[in-house]
C-alpha cells in the first residue's frame, strides 16, 4: 500500500504526443503562414534588442547541440574528495529551434548540462546536456518548429494580439493543449523528497534523472503531486536543512496574486495558504525563510497583462510609484491572518540569499541584492545594478533598517546549504561585468555589516571570461567544519578562444584560488541558475 500511496502523491508520468494526422498538418501550416505575416507585416521593422534574436542569442547565449554522456579531462589540481561521485548541474534557456519572431532570453527552452564528478582518481568526469523534455519541447520537437507562443516577447501590442488568435487556433485544431503546461523548466533545479527537479515558475516541476554510473539525463516527467499542485512554482524554493521540508510558493496575475505551500520531507505536499493582502501581481521570483518565518517581497517590478496587450509593452515592467514592502508569515501557518507588511521604500529583491532570527526571535534578518534600476530589468539587463544588503526587520516596533554590505554589481548569491533559515556569516556572489555575464565572484562577510565593504575574497576570471551563478560545496556534507570550509564551482567560458572549463575554487582562501579544473568537450552557454547533488543524493534518486 505504502508504493500505491507514492505513486498517487508523485503522479509523475511521461509526455508523449499523438502522430500527427495530415489534417492537423494543413491546420499547422495555414497558422504557420499566419505567424509568419505577423512576423513580417506587423511586427515592427526592426526590433527591440532585448527581444532580436540576432541580439540575444548571439556569442554564448547562441543554443547547443545535446551532447550525450562523454569524458572530461581534469586538466588542473585534483578533484576534492567530497565532490566525487556527485554531479553540477546547470539549468539555463537553450532554445530547441531558432524563433520566427521577437524572442527574449528567458523564452529559451530549458537545458541542463550536467558534469558528473568521478569516485576514482584514474577516471574522468563526464559531461552531458539535455533538454528537459517539456509538453512544449515535445510539441516542437514533433513538429520540427516552433509552435508555442514566447510567453516574455511574443505578446506586445497589435503583434501580440494576433499572435494570441493563433495560438487560440491551434489549440481549437487540437496541436497544442495548453492544460498540459506551457513552461520551459528553464531555470533552476531542486532536490527533494527523492527526486530531482528542474524549475521555471509559469509551470509545474518536472522530475529528472541523472544517472550515477553513465551520467545521462532523462526526463521522467511532470509533476502535480498528486494532484495537489496547480499551474506553477516558484523556481526558488527552499529546503530546511534541519527538517528536510520543502517550502514554495506560486504567483499570478489573477488573485490571489500569491499563494504558499509546504513539503513534508517525503515530497508530500501540504496545503496552499491563499495570500490576499498582497495588493497587485508584482514579480515575486524569489522569497526566503527562517527558522520560524517566511518573508515575501512585494517590489516595484510588476506584472501587467493588459498593458503588455494594448500598450504593446512587455507583460513585465517598473511601476516607481508603488512603495516596496516585505511581508513576513509564519512558515506553519494556515492561513494569513498573522502575516504583517512592512514598507522598504527602493528595496527590489530579485533574489534572497539567506534569512535568520535574532533577538530571541524579535527581529528578522535578511542579506539580499537590491535592484537599483528596476526600470532595466527585462530591457536592458547590461545596465542593472545589484546592490547586496542587509535588511534587519524588528517585529515588535515594526522599524526596518538597511545597511549596504559591498559597492561592486553583485547577484545570483549563494552560501553553505546547511545554513538555510539560520544566521550564517558568508556569502558568494556572481559579479556582474555586466549583468547577465559574470565576470568572477566576490566572497562577503556578513558580520562586517556596518563598517565598510564586506567583501574579503574576490577572484576575477580574467579578459573575456565569464561565468555564471556560483555553488558552494561543504567539504564536510555533515556540517561539523567551518562554515565556509568548501569550495565553490561553476562553468567558465573564454569568449576569446572558446575554451570551457568546469572551475573548482577554494572558498576559504584570500584570492578564491583555483584547485581544480576540467577541460569541458561542448561549450556551456551562459543560463540561470544550478546546484550541486551529492553522490548519496544520486544514488537514493527514486526510479
Amino acid at each position: 500500500s505504502s508504493n500505491k500511496r507514492r505513486k498517487s502523491t508523485w503522479s509523475t508520468r511521461r509526455l508523449t504526443m499523438p502522430r500527427r494526422r495530415p489534417t492537423a498538418s494543413l491546420q499547422a501550416a495555414f497558422c504557420n503562414a499566419l505567424e509568419e505575416a505577423i512576423n513580417t507585416f506587423v511586427d515592427p521593422p526592426v526590433l527591440r534588442p532585448s527581444v532580436d534574436p540576432r541580439h540575444v542569442l548571439s556569442a554564448n547565449f547562441a543554443p547547443v547541440d545535446e551532447l550525450p554522456p562523454t569524458p572530461c579531462p581534469v586538466v588542473r589540481g585534483v578533484i576534492p574528495r567530497c565532490l566525487a561521485g556527485g554531479a553540477y548541474i546547470r539549468n539555463g534557456p537553450n532554445p530547441q529551434h531558432l524563433p520566427r519572431g521577437p524572442h527574449h532570453l528567458f523564452d529559451g527552452d530549458g537545458m541542463l548540462h550536467s558534469l558528473l564528478l568521478p569516485t576514482a582518481p584514474d577516471s574522468d568526469p563526464v559531461l552531458c546536456s539535455r533538454y528537459v523534455q517539456t509538453y512544449k519541447y515535445i510539441v516542437e520537437r514533433n513538429a520540427g518548429e516552433p509552435v508555442l507562443p514566447n510567453v516574455f516577447s511574443g505578446f506586445h501590442g497589435l503583434a501580440g494580439m494576433a499572435r494570441g488568435a493563433v495560438t487560440a487556433a491551434r489549440v481549437l485544431t487540437g496541436q497544442m493543449n495548453p492544460m498540459e503546461g506551457v513552461g520551459l523548466a528553464n531555470t533552476s533545479l531542486a532536490v527533494f523528497g527523492g527526486r530531482l527537479y528542474a524549475l521555471g515558475e509559469s509551470d509545474l516541476p518536472y522530475a529528472v534523472r541523472v544517472d550515477p554510473a553513465t551520467g545521462e539525463v532523462t526526463t521522467l516527467g511532470r509533476c502535480d503531486f498528486g494532484g495537489r499542485l496547480s499551474m506553477g512554482m516558484t523556481a526558488h524554493p527552499k529546503k530546511d536543512p534541519i527538517t528536510g521540508e520543502l517550502f514554495a510558493f506560486r504567483y499570478g496575475p489573477m488573485p490571489p496574486f500569491v499563494t504558499y505551500f509546504r513539503f513534508d520531507p517525503a515530497g508530500n505536499k501540504g496545503a496552499d495558504v491563499p495570500i490576499f493582502s498582497v495588493k497587485q501581481p508584482s514579480f515575486l521570483h524569489d522569497f526566503a525563510v527562517t527558522e520560524h518565518y517566511a518573508i515575501f517581497p512585494e517590489i516595484q517590478i510588476v506584472m501587467n497583462p493588459m498593458g503588455m496587450v494594448v500598450g504593446g509593452g512587455s507583460p513585465v515592467g517598473a511601476d516607481p510609484g508603488m512603495v516596496p514592502r516585505l511581508g513576513v508569515i509564519p512558515k506553519y501557518a494556515a492561513d494569513e491572518s498573522e502575516m504583517r507588511w512592512f514598507e522598504v521604500p527602493g528595496f527590489n529583491m530579485m533574489h534572497s540569499v539567506n534569512a535568520w532570527e535574532e533577538a530571541g526571535g524579535e527581529e528578522i534578518v535578511m542579506v539580499a541584492p537590491n535592484i537599483l534600476s528596476i526600470e532595466h530589468t527585462l530591457e536592458r539587463m547590461e545596465l542593472i545594478h545589484a546592490s547586496v544588503e542587509l535588511v534587519r526587520i524588528n517585529l515588535r516596533t515594526g522599524n526596518v533598517t538597511r545597511t549596504p554590505l559591498a559597492a561592486a554589481n553583485l547577484d545570483f548569491g549563494v552560501i553553505n546549504p546547511g545554513c538555510l533559515g539560520r544566521r550564517n556569516r558568508y556569502g558568494y556572489f556572481g559579479v556582474g561585468d555586466p549583468m547577465p555575464k559574470i565576470g568572477g565572484v566576490a566572497k562577503l562577510d556578513f558580520d562586517r555589516a556596518g563598517h565598510g565593504d564586506c567583501t574579503v575574497a574576490r577572484r576575477d576570471f580574467g579578459p573575456g571570461c565569464f561565468a555564471g551563478e556560483p555553488f558552494f560545496v561543504p567539504d564536510d556534507v555533515e556540517g561539523n567544519g567551518d562554515e565556509d570550509d568548501g569550495y565553490v564551482v561553476c562553468y567558465v567560458h573564454d569568449e576569446g578562444t572558446g575554451d570551457n572549463r568546469f572551475v573548482v575554487m577554494d572558498a576559504q582562501a584570500p584570492e578564491l584560488d583555483i584547485v581544480a579544473e576540467v577541460q569541458l568537450p561542448s561549450r556551456v552557454p551562459y543560463g540561470f541558475h544550478g546546484l550541486f547533488v551529492t553522490q548519496a543524493e544520486l544514488r537514493s534518486q527514486h526510479q
